[in-house]
């Protein structure tokens, strides 16, 4: 993609954290926002924001674990802007809790916000970028996703696995077709996922990836996805050193589940 400048980009957890970053980056560069949450609050200070930015922004109250939110937020998009350019599939929740405390429920639930609204979004949307001959997604996973570090979030990990495959097989599909797909796995970024996660038994202590990766700011990131839809860039880690992590498990993936056991607090 060339230019930002009138794109019609459609945000899912747009209301804070990374997705609000996003919504930001990609306003600054000229496109208009359909922001995507449940957090009224956090859509109209978005959405206030945005306008006082100078870009326009349509907030839609929409919760993305049901079957229909996506044509309606679809519908919405192209009667207010006549095209969508860009879908953002941000949206995640964590629990916590030992493997063997957390519930089946509790999987669905996390299943159907963090992976299924992917699978809704693409059925909504990826008919429109085909039929138009362009576009670009940007799936948000995580360090989380990448490597296990941990076992006190698992349902989450699953499904942020599950966007790494889903999204390395969409790019082979649709990059030949001229829509780019971006894969945003961030490590530590400072926004407030963590702060209302269901705890379950007697929980287990949240892990982080490693000491070597430092806490960033979210509009940092905003500023990386927007800079990775122009280049058209389909791997983007926040914290670039991941790198290394990921080759040192492949290396000897046996060694690596010890040497994560060894980080286990005392």
């Amino acid at each position: 993609m060339e230019t930002l400048r009138d794109k019609v980009a459609v945000i899912t957890g747009a209301a804070s954290g990374i997705g609000r970053a996003i919504a930001c980056a990609l306003a600054d560069g000229g496109a208009h926002i359909v922001a995507v949450d449940v957090d009224d609050d956090g859509l109209a200070a978005l959405t206030d924001e945005l306008s006082n930015r100078g870009g326009a922004a349509l907030p839609q109250h929409a919760d993305v674990s049901k079957s229909d939110a996506f044509e309606g937020i679809r519908d919405a998009a192209l009667r207010r802007f006549g095209r969508v350019d860009i879908v953002v599939n941000n949206v995640g929740v964590l629990t916590n809790g030992l493997p063997e405390d957390i519930p089946v429920g509790e999987w669905q639930r996390i299943l159907d916000i963090n992976l299924m609204s992917v699978v809704r979004s693409n059925a909504a949307f990826l008919p429109l970028l085909l039929g138009q001959g362009s576009g670009h997604l940007v799936n948000t996973a995580s360090f989380a996703g990448l490597f296990t570090y941990s076992y006190d979030r698992l349902p989450y990990a699953a499904t942020k696995a599950a966007i790494v495959a889903l999204s390395e097989g969409l790019a082979i599909y649709l990059r030949p077709r001229n829509i780019g797909v971006t894969l945003l796995c961030p490590g530590p970024v400072l926004t407030n996922i963590a702060a209302a996660v269901p705890r379950f038994g007697r929980g287990a202590p949240l892990r982080i990836p490693g000491e070597q990766f430092e806490l960033l700011d979210a509009a940092a990131v905003g500023e990386m996805v927007a800079d990775a839809i122009l280049r058209n860039r389909f791997f983007l880690p926040t914290h670039p050193p991941v790198v290394d992590e990921l080759r040192r498990r492949v290396d000897d993936w046996d060694a690596y589940i010890d040497y994560q056991i060894s980080r286990e607090p005392d």
